[in-house]
């Protein structure tokens, strides 16, 4: 039994430390010249300047990061929010980028695929 509810406390831990993790809603990408345009909706519980989604990133599918967008401030209330990274340059080829969230207090959040046209 002491097992068990050991496994039970992880996996709502694990649970609980996702749900606070910052989530990005919805993320599009425009070419303009030779670089692109990233548009970001993160979705978090943003609490203050102790606990905010602090950035978020532009990655290829192998975890090379293209480009980086801080977030210097708590967002409290407004949420989601949408904020821009302008001027990333992607290789030729390439079909898909990973966007990553990130926050200060559970690091990184789930990734995100924006499929780019």
């Amino acid at each position: 039994m002491k097992f068990s509810l050991t496994a039970l406390t992880a996996l709502l831990f694990a649970t609980t430390a996702m749900a606070d993790s910052p989530r990005v809603v919805n993320a599009d990408a425009s070419k303009s010249g030779g670089t692109w345009r990233f548009n970001v909706a993160i979705k978090h519980a943003d609490t203050g300047w102790e606990h905010y989604a602090d950035g978020w990133g532009v990655y290829l599918m192998d975890g090379t990061e293209l480009g980086y967008r801080v977030l210097a401030h708590p967002h409290v209330n407004e949420q989601p929010f949408t904020r821009s990274l302008s001027g990333v340059k992607i290789p030729n080829g390439t079909k898909s980028v990973i966007i990553r969230p990130h926050d200060l207090v559970h690091g990184l959040g789930k990734d995100f695929i924006v499929k780019l046209k």
